[in-house]
């Protein structure tokens, strides 16, 4: 369990693991805070976006829909493996997952099958949207995968997490699919190399 960085030191660190950090608009103060608290956090979510073109992925990102406010991550990773911030402390990302897969992420161990959604993954857990169409056919640019795999570690190691605090919304919460188009089981092992 930590406390959230500051938006500043989590900007050093993206920065510092030699990622591209585009700022978008306040970034820094646009969340969902009013409605709950954010923290303590435990880990990091990957997602898709079953969006095309980076200027549109941001923008639904960042505003979110009539349904569902924005911000839905803190970053948005693009094909070309920027990472665009759109918004820091809670954020419509997570929604309700198992509390035995936060468990498992809190302890660092395999993580059990997520047969439940019960319990807040927006107030735990850092979220990036990553730039995919999900249908499994759009293709995942090595660059763009290498950008994953280093926002992650660049979280982990200011917490001095290992690449088991890193799942995917399909891991998380029952019926979702993303990221789709690679395991989270490669994506851990890439994080793994970068925090040896």
């Amino acid at each position: 369990m930590a406390t959230p960085m500051s938006a500043d030191r989590f900007l050093d660190a993206l920065r510092d693991e030699g990622l591209s950090v585009v700022e978008v608009g306040e970034w820094r103060t646009h969340n969902r805070n009013h409605k709950g608290p954010w923290g303590p956090v435990n880990g990091v979510m990957i997602h898709h976006t079953v969006t095309r073109g980076t200027s549109n992925t941001v923008r639904i990102c960042r505003d979110g829909y009539e349904s569902l406010p924005g911000p839905l991550c803190h970053g948005v990773i693009a094909k070309d493996g920027t990472v665009h911030l759109v918004g820091y402390g809670r954020a419509n990302h997570a929604g309700l997952g198992d509390d035995e897969v936060l468990r498992a992420v809190i302890a660092e161990k395999n993580l059990p099958v997520d047969d439940e959604a019960t319990t807040d993954g927006n107030r735990h857990f850092y979220g990036f949207e990553c730039e995919n169409l999900g249908d499994g056919e759009d293709p995942w640019p090595k660059v763009q995968l290498d950008a994953i795999a280093k926002a992650a570690a660049a979280l982990c190691r200011v917490h001095g997490w290992t690449q088991r605090s890193v799942i995917g919304h399909l891991e998380w919460q029952p019926g979702k699919v993303d990221p789709r188009g690679f395991t989270m089981g490669s994506m851990r092992e890439r994080i793994a190399d970068l925090l040896r």
